[in-house]
């Protein structure tokens, strides 16, 4: 008998060398006498993103970076209270580490950081291979964007003012809270903006923790990317060339359009269940990956907190 589901999180930890060989980190967990990927189990009220950071950090001292999202795999456990079952999902990002040390600690006693070939032979489970075979087919080193739509903002017909003016509501700053968690896993360093006032209001609380001013975009509101798509498109790809990891606040009525129209161009398959309507709930977001050029080669949906996978695809 099945028991409720288990959920973790976790990432294929990646670093260069001087000599620009790529390692990747694996661990050795003494309870299990197993080699495998950082990961572990979600604590209560934590998110997907927090758990792989929170894992990365105590099973291998390093900092990381989010990028990609790669796979959530599912395989039956012993329940926790021991009797039967449960199902157990892992979701697994790409992550970068930007600093830290290893030291033994109560679940992990050895990391070695090594080739991706090499990290195939060591790791215990087959599963652990196909999650780094995952990770190698696109290149470490990505631009990664967050496309976020605005947060909540009440009924527009129960506003009486400028809808520019429209602010969040109380449910919007809580998704907006969110997303300013959030964005430093993903190494968020510039905010943009389309200019109403919902979609400012969003980011703003990213903004204020990194010191910055948010830079207004005329051509990703509704109003500026309608008349000519193709400069709003542009536009973005300008901030993708200037790179870092950049979080652009928009709308529901550009983010569809926009994301469809690189995933066509450079053929990203975007695989959803709503007979091709490229989802984008207010609060939600899309992780946008580009290789050189800059060429669009994942894009992964984010309904709120939670990756959804069926809707992720490179």
């Amino acid at each position: 008998m099945s028991s409720v589901p288990i959920r973790a999180a976790g990432a294929v930890l990646w670093r260069r060398e001087d000599s620009g060989v790529l390692q990747l980190a694996v661990v050795h967990r003494p309870r299990y006498d197993d080699w495998s990927l950082p990961k572990g189990k979600l604590d209560p009220g934590e998110t997907i993103p927090g758990t792989a950071v929170r894992e990365i950090l105590e099973e291998t001292g390093f900092a990381a970076k989010l990028g990609r999202y790669l796979v959530r795999v599912a395989y039956p456990v012993v329940a926790r209270d021991g009797v039967g079952t449960a199902d157990k999902t892992v979701d697994y990002f790409a992550a970068e580490a930007v600093g830290g040390a290893f030291e033994t600690n109560d679940e992990v006693d050895e990391l070695r950081w090594v080739e991706p070939a090499k990290a195939e032979i060591l790791l215990t489970r087959r599963v652990d291979v196909d999650v780094v075979r995952t990770f190698c087919l696109l290149p470490a080193e990505l631009t990664t964007v967050v496309l976020a739509r605005h947060a909540k903002a009440g009924k527009r017909e129960e506003w009486n003012g400028d809808d520019d003016l429209r602010p969040l509501s109380s449910a919007g700053q809580r998704q907006s809270d969110g997303l300013r968690a959030l964005m430093p896993m993903f190494g968020a360093d510039r905010v943009f903006s389309a200019p109403r006032l919902r979609c400012v209001q969003t980011v703003q609380g990213v903004a204020d923790d990194l010191g910055l001013e948010i830079r207004h975009e005329p051509l990703l509101s509704e109003e500026g990317y309608w008349p000519d798509p193709v400069r709003g498109i542009g536009r973005l790809l300008t901030i993708v060339a200037e790179g870092g990891a950049p979080l652009i606040s928009s709308q529901g009525g550009v983010i569809p359009d926009l994301v469809s129209a690189l995933a066509d161009r450079d053929g990203v398959e975007l695989a959803d269940s709503k007979h091709g309507v490229v989802p984008s709930k207010k609060g939600s977001f899309w992780v946008l990956s580009f290789a050189d050029g800059p060429k669009l080669v994942a894009a992964d949906y984010f309904a709120g907190t939670l990756p959804v996978p069926e809707l992720a695809h490179h």
